[in-house]
């Protein structure tokens, strides 16, 4: 049996320039694991807290020294002669510890951070890699990445209210040439974007976020374009998907697109909100839309899950927030057809794979997901292989944080070999 000989936290820096933690964990066999904790910049109200210092002279508030303190002081002195294979066992302890249903007390990103590296560790200890560790022989599902080339919403300045569009290769024949379909259209828009006289700098997620005068219906066109120029056909070779982010500018019942896109964004109710999101899908090949409702706005969900869900796949993000109680009543009430699968939204590793386990065994389908805080840490590349998620978020062929992601996925593709499994439509 392998124990956990020493662990440590420490503070550094996210793709935004704020702090984040890092933990490290060494076993008495002198396996060694480490994990860096990712932060969102859009939360679901029912997402695990993320513990910040709020100390206004240092990082604007956002340290994270008391959650590295509650590592080093009272996480590790719990761990420390635990078996580095008991992942539920030590997910539970910390949960416990904490005692709080939303990890309020340690800070979700103090407990994922020992968690994500506890389950490295073991894999290092038996020398395989991370998505077999988890996974087991099973593990060999490449996942379609659904790549953000449009930013806005919260993730950016440009003004449109929907958070991310995205293109997503499902005509590919493998993991690695559905990248190349990919970078090719974002570098397709790149031009496209620069010859309309609009700004090609790109967003948190590595995204573009130009001011876009004719909004949404703007921001589909260029993209069907860009992919007619790379070459490929929308609809069959590409799709396209969206991230509402509807929460955002869900205000008194109503839809208040005017947030985000000024006085040209309307104010629809609940049942306008579904039929736009239907009109839109008619209009565009559009097959997965996340967020299309607020987290609230469960009668929301119902009715766009009635209107559309045949055809499309609605995940649940903020709805969910990657938690088996919410992800139980969506499956009973009908609200959403899949989950957005966010590992600091619950904060352990196990319950991540909980709700994955969960949301398969429902005939739903879960999607990998990045925040768009990230590091260079590509944990969760690992997990969409360990999981057979078939589905990636992590971002735009731009910025290495994406990239680390998806640069480990192309390492698992060749890992596999023969035996890597393509989702292809």
């Amino acid at each position: 049996m392998t124990l956990i000989q020493a662990i440590h936290a420490r503070q550094i820096l996210d793709s935004r320039g704020n702090p984040t933690i890092e933990v490290d964990v060494l076993t008495d066999s002198g396996a060694f694991g480490r994990a860096a904790v990712p932060s969102g910049a859009s939360t679901g109200v029912n997402e695990a807290v993320e513990l910040r210092d709020g100390d206004k002279s240092k990082y604007l508030g956002k340290g994270v020294l008391k959650a590295v303190e509650n590592v080093n002081e009272i996480i590790q002195s719990e761990l420390i002669g635990e078996s580095v294979f008991d992942q539920r066992g030590i997910d539970n302890l910390m949960i416990k510890l904490d005692g709080t249903d939303t990890k309020s007390k340690l800070g979700a990103n103090a407990i994922l951070g020992v968690s994500l590296a506890v389950a490295k560790a073991a894999a290092d200890d038996l020398g395989i890699p991370l998505f077999r560790y988890v996974g087991g022989v099973n593990a060999k599902t490449l996942p379609v990445p659904m790549m953000n080339i449009i930013n806005g919403g919260s993730h950016s300045d440009a003004p449109i209210a929907f958070q991310e569009f995205m293109i997503r290769p499902v005509g590919a024949p493998s993991f690695s040439e559905a990248m190349r379909m990919g970078a090719e259209i974002f570098h397709n828009l790149k031009k496209i974007l620069h010859d309309k006289g609009l700004s090609t700098a790109v967003g948190d997620e590595g995204g573009f976020a130009p001011n876009f005068s004719g909004g949404t219906e703007e921001a589909l066109a260029c993209i069907l374009d860009a992919i007619e120029k790379a070459g490929y056909k929308a609809g069959s070779d590409i799709t396209i998907a969206l991230d509402c982010a509807s929460s955002e500018f869900f205000e008194d019942g109503k839809y208040n697109y005017a947030k985000f896109e000024g006085e040209t964004g309307k104010v629809r109710s609940r049942a306008e909100q579904v039929d736009y999101l239907a009109g839109l899908t008619e209009k565009y090949p559009i097959d997965s839309i996340e967020d299309g409702c607020a987290e609230e706005d469960w009668e929301g969900w119902a009715m766009l899950t009635a209107k559309i869900g045949d055809k499309v796949q609605l995940v649940g993000d903020d709805l969910f927030v990657t938690n088996v109680k919410f992800l139980k009543r969506g499956i009973e009430e009908k609200s959403a057809n899949s989950i957005l699968i966010k590992v600091n939204q619950i904060g352990t590793l196990t319950e991540t794979l909980d709700a994955i386990d969960l949301a398969h065994k429902a005939g739903f389908t879960a999607v990998m997901s990045h925040r768009s805080g990230e590091t260079e840490d590509s944990t969760i590349a690992d997990l969409a292989v360990a999981c057979n998620c078939g589905q990636i978020k992590t971002g735009s062929a731009s910025r290495s944080d994406r990239m680390a992601k998806y640069n480990q996925l192309l390492r698992i593709e060749e890992l596999l070999a023969d035996t890597a499994y393509f989702p292809k439509k």
